[in-house]
């Protein structure tokens, strides 16, 4: 299924179930000499793991990346890069009953009627567990983009305590990446306390974009803003989408709203100006609840999981779009 691509001159394409024998993305359109090796990817997947605290789901996985393809004596030959993850430690046996029940708040159903056949262990390809393959394809996103470009994710809000503060260098200090060290404490407590009652919460995720390249997106069908929507909503987890005031711009006045320019969001006409871009994505709680959560493996709150795939879907995009952008500006 074309579905399963992403981007235009960088272009991925995805692959692989949830308790499939693993997962893993081509990614093409790189070009040669970009430096490459494995130890690149472990960081960012480190990140989205499971089974990293008390907050997260208890499944265990390695995910030791396997590079298959498109590098050599460390370079990139731009050819397209294939990169997998093993699925070591699925538990197939704990979905059997729910081959011909589908899970309420899930895609079962929906997978079900559409195709007629599904894989119903973890939720197959729907599962969270695909984006593992985003993050793959984040890490050589990052390559493409200038040294100065930073992209940071962390949590705003979790159920109903929210973040005051911005503190960059606490992010990856506390199992929920809040940059409010304070909020952060009050965040991990609420959500041990709904993992004992088998319950799960949503949250807020800002991503910024510090120092991105100038003049990315075009008119009129492709503005920046509609590309990172695009690609921040194709994340199962997310809900909502916002840049800049977001809908915070509802209550202004346009004197208001033209005072500040961080309420632009780092984009005018769909095009990147050069200053911050700040995107916001609503996560939603887990649907696996109750007495199922109590059964299984499941996160209670998805958030601090979910922000290096965005960081990465983002970068997917910056890169992208930074590639077209040359190629509109290159003399002929």
């Amino acid at each position: 299924m074309a579905s399963n691509s992403f981007g235009e001159l960088l272009r991925i394409t995805t692959f692989g179930e949830s308790h499939g024998a693993a997962l893993g993305v081509v990614i093409d359109g790189v070009p040669a000499g970009i430096a490459l090796a494995v130890e690149d990817f472990l960081p960012e997947l480190a990140r989205r793991r499971p089974g990293q605290s008390g907050v997260t789901t208890a499944r265990r996985e390695s995910d030791a990346p396997t590079l298959l393809a498109g590098v050599f004596e460390g370079r990139t030959t731009g050819s397209p890069i294939a990169v997998t993850v093993a699925n070591e430690d699925a538990r197939s046996g704990d979905y059997a009953a729910l081959k011909d029940a589908p899970r309420a708040g899930h895609a079962d159903a929906a997978y079900q009627s559409k195709y007629g056949h599904r894989d119903h262990r973890g939720g197959g390809r729907s599962s969270g567990r695909e984006t593992v393959a985003r993050v793959l394809a984040g890490v050589v996103a990052r390559k493409l983009l200038p040294a100065e470009t930073r992209i940071v994710g962390h949590a705003t809000r979790i159920g109903p305590i929210v973040a005051r503060r911005f503190e960059p260098a606490t992010i990856e200090t506390n199992p929920l990446r809040c940059a409010d060290p304070e909020a952060a404490v009050a965040m991990e407590a609420y959500v041990r306390q709904l993992r004992e009652q088998h319950d799960s919460t949503g949250g807020v995720v800002e991503i910024r974009v510090e120092a991105p390249p100038k003049d990315l997106g075009d008119p009129t069908f492709a503005k920046l803003k509609s590309k990172l929507a695009e690609a921040v909503l194709s994340v199962g987890a997310v809900t909502g989408f916002s840049y800049g005031a977001g809908f915070r711009t509802a209550e202004m006045r346009g004197s208001e709203y033209v005072a500040e320019t961080a309420n632009f969001g780092g984009m005018l006409g769909g095009i990147s100006t050069g200053a911050t871009i700040r995107l916001e994505a609503s996560i939603k709680p887990a649907s696996t609840v109750g007495a199922a959560a109590a059964a299984g493996r499941h996160d209670p709150c998805v958030v601090p999981r979910v922000i290096p795939v965005l960081e990465a879907m983002v970068a997917l995009v910056l890169a992208d779009r930074l590639l077209m952008q040359r190629a509109l500006s290159t003399p002929r």
